[in-house]
């Protein structure tokens, strides 16, 4: 459908829960609500934190700095201000508010952006503005809630003696906790099947604890420890955060149902139009105001300017975060806080839904879509990946191999191809695998099940016709091991019977790949008999320059003007003549 995830699951849980009633939250969970969602927000918020790496905060220029700073501080100070005209909300909870809702996220921005394909530079910043925002704007929301319940009490010292203490103990407690852990799996003092389940008992157990000597600690003190963790030299985290993706997606899902289950649309409806101003506000005076401030000494046009003051949809952080925080102030006797949870999922669905449906054409007008990219995503890092992708590179077309062997990655680094290290089809991936350019697939590993995987994968991305892979070389009649005719399309590159095991057996004996020019003096034909059976024909390459990967059920036209990408064998004969020419010795 392409649309993000979170839109479908909004939809169930209304329907299941306000509009049909077939779900209570509140009557099903009882007093477990409060602890699952309570659990569920910290275990998000320690994933989230472990992508933070400083050094990659540097690495994404001044914009995307900008946008975390000025742009978060710009978006905090509108959302409170109108929130607190347009709704009457306390101060301490319109602040709450405004603090909540500066985060977007990885969960929708990165399938909006597979779906619009801007141009490089607007792909980059919005890409990295989502990973980082989450925890950074998750802290945000923390201290906020931490200084107002800290201020319950009414004394000025006392206040800011519990937000001190707070303050202290999660960064002291988090950066003491993400140490001894990181330690422990540099070290390798847990064995390697339980590094993940060890790792996320150890974090509850820190949250837990944090809790317990100060309260309401647990949310700081684990992402300070996640922080801490991602950049602690020698840490093996990508296992982790792996594990931590799947489980994150389980309880995104759950998170999303349950919440927009317990959403009271009577509330909203006796705001009026309070909650439409608060909106309005928020994508049409903060977000421009904020990346127009923080472009300030760019590059940028005018043109990638407006498209990113038009993308800033809300995620799974804002909604999570909005439930724990309304429950433990309603608890303190902040009654206005109940309307934190329908207003922040009215924030998310009028965002995602409007800026999902517009993105594209906004793009277009705006000129800043990607032009047609006729780059190719290799799955695997092999010899065979790294010979095609280099002769590819050299004609100006994009690649990138990706790869979960080290030593293919060292290899391919060193030929100096652009790579991705981890699974091609993770979530991790996702976030942090540049596709700029790319519009097609070439499953060239030697590990079937990882071919297949990326396969049914990347076809949901590019489409049919835009995902390639070689034969497995297998032919298993049994009904149980059919494939699906979508997925058997793919598998005749380069030929019905084209294996890895084939090419890479022809490029360890001397076969190279070679470009060849086809002209009315030379044909295709010409080229065809001068070689053979050695001959077996890659690509074909129009005179505009696109490139047509040859599949077995294609007809191979080439006439003057077209090139040819393929592997030629040695000859045997010429190689038999030259050792016989040699004199003696």
């Amino acid at each position: 459908m392409k649309l993000p995830a979170i839109l479908l699951l909004l939809l169930g849980g209304i329907l299941m829960g306000p509009v049909f009633d077939w779900l209570d939250p509140d009557a099903l969970f009882n007093e477990l609500l409060f602890p699952i969602i309570s659990l569920s927000v910290a275990v998000i918020l320690f994933e989230g934190s472990l992508t933070l790496k400083f050094k990659e905060l540097k690495e994404h220029g001044r914009m995307v700095r900008g946008l975390l700073s000025i742009g978060m501080l710009v978006t905090w100070l509108i959302a409170t201000l109108v929130s607190r005209l347009a709704l009457g909300l306390s101060w301490e909870v319109a602040t709450l508010f405004g603090a909540i809702v500066v985060v977007s996220g990885p969960t929708v921005i990165m399938p909006l952006l597979r779906v619009v394909r801007p141009n490089a530079n607007i792909a980059n910043i919005l890409k990295w503005e989502g990973i980082v925002i989450d925890p950074i704007g998750a802290l945000l929301a923390v201290l906020v809630f931490e200084f107002i319940v800290s201020g319950k009490s009414g004394a000025l010292g006392h206040t800011l003696w519990t937000f001190s203490s707070t303050l202290i103990l999660g960064i002291s407690l988090g950066g003491v906790a993400g140490w001894l852990l990181g330690l422990a799996l540099r070290q390798h003092w847990l064995p390697q099947f339980l590094q993940n389940a060890g790792s996320l008992t150890f974090m509850l157990g820190v949250y837990a604890l944090s809790n317990t000597l100060q309260h309401e600690s647990g949310l700081l003190t684990v992402t300070v420890m996640g922080i801490w963790m991602a950049n602690m030299r020698g840490v093996p985290v990508d296992d982790i955060l792996e594990f931590k993706e799947s489980l994150s997606v389980l309880l995104i899902s759950g998170l999303f149902i349950i919440l927009a289950a317990r959403i009271e649309f009577s509330a909203i409806v006796q705001l009026g139009w309070g909650p439409a101003w608060v909106i309005l506000a928020l994508i049409f005076v903060a977000r421009p105001l904020g990346v127009w401030l923080s472009a300030k000494g760019t590059t940028l046009s005018w043109q990638e300017k407006a498209f990113l003051s038009w993308i800033s949809p809300r995620g799974i952080v804002a909604a999570a975060v909005s439930a724990l925080f309304a429950f433990q102030l309603e608890n303190q006797g902040y009654t206005d806080a109940a309307i934190l949870v329908p207003l922040v999922f009215l924030v998310i669905i009028t965002t995602v839904i409007l800026q999902s449906l517009t993105a594209s054409p906004i793009a277009k007008w705006l000129k800043v879509s990607e032009p047609d990219s006729s780059g190719f995503l290799f799955i695997g890092a092999n010899q065979v990946s790294r010979a095609i992708a280099s002769v590819l590179r050299k004609r100006g077309i994009p690649v990138m191999l990706s790869d979960t062997s080290y030593e293919n990655i060292r290899l391919a680094r060193m030929e100096n191809l652009p790579v991705y290290f981890g699974n091609p089809v993770s979530e991790h991936a996702e976030n942090h695998m540049d596709l700029t350019g790319i519009s097609n697939v070439l499953a060239i590993s030697p590990y079937r099940q990882l071919n297949t995987l990326a396969t049914f994968h990347y076809l949901d991305l590019f489409s049919k016709g835009h995902v390639f892979g070689l034969s497995d070389g297998q032919a298993d009649q049994r009904a149980s091991h059919q494939s699906s005719e979508k997925f058997k399309e793919t598998r005749t590159l380069f030929g019905e019977k084209v294996t890895y095991a084939m090419l890479a057996s022809q490029l360890s004996q001397g076969a190279s790949i070679r470009t060849t020019q086809i002209t009315s003096e030379f044909t295709l034909q010409d080229y065809r008999a001068q070689h053979g059976s050695r001959l077996l024909i890659l690509f074909v390459i129009t005179p505009q320059g696109k490139l047509i990967p040859v599949v077995a059920d294609r007809e191979i036209k080439a006439e003057e003007g077209y090139e040819i990408i393929s592997i030629i064998r040695p000859d045997p004969e010429k190689d038999q003549n030259h050792i016989a020419d040699k004199p003696a010795k």
